[in-house]
């Protein structure tokens, strides 16, 4: 049986993270002015729509699972159940994916090479900071269940 008080660690929200290099993208935008005729175009505004409604597709799946199995988005909280249908058969983490390209259709449609710039580090930080917590936890929670996922399924797509 697991300790009450086991969870993942991850102390700071991970959409947080997404919208404050989103913010900070802004920002340097404003400081650094980075030009474009690409953002704008026809062409970079039906991209940014697809990756809006990529996102989407990935995360009310995913949110929809979770309130049906009554686990948790906090992710200083237990998980009850271990998410391995439906959508999660395709990534095991299809928040991060949904709010990744949700990001990046943001972006697009600001017309904000900043974004993308700063993406890299957005990833590193979301599986570095967050999902590697969260896959040590898992395996601690869920045992040969969650090892038998993971070989499975892959961590981004």
């Amino acid at each position: 049986m697991e300790p009450k008080n086991d969870h993942p660690g991850v102390y700071m929200p991970p959409p947080v993270l997404y919208i404050t290099t989103f913010l900070a993208a802004l920002l340097l935008q404003r400081m650094l002015p980075l030009r474009s005729i690409f953002f704008g175009t026809c062409v970079s505004t039906i991209i940014g729509w697809l990756a809006l409604i990529t996102g989407l597709v990935f995360a009310f799946p995913a949110l929809r699972q979770f309130f049906i199995t009554k686990n948790t988005l906090v992710t200083i909280k237990p998980a009850h159940a271990l998410q391995t249908s439906g959508i999660y058969s395709i990534s095991r983490n299809p928040m991060y994916v949904g709010l990744l390209f949700l990001y990046s259709g943001l972006s697009l449609l600001a017309g904000n090479w900043w974004n993308f710039i700063l993406l890299p580090l957005l990833v590193l930080l979301v599986q570095e900071y967050v999902i590697k917590r969260e896959e040590k936890y898992l395996g601690r929670r869920f045992g040969k269940t969650y090892f038998d996922y993971r070989s499975r399924v892959r961590r981004w797509l």
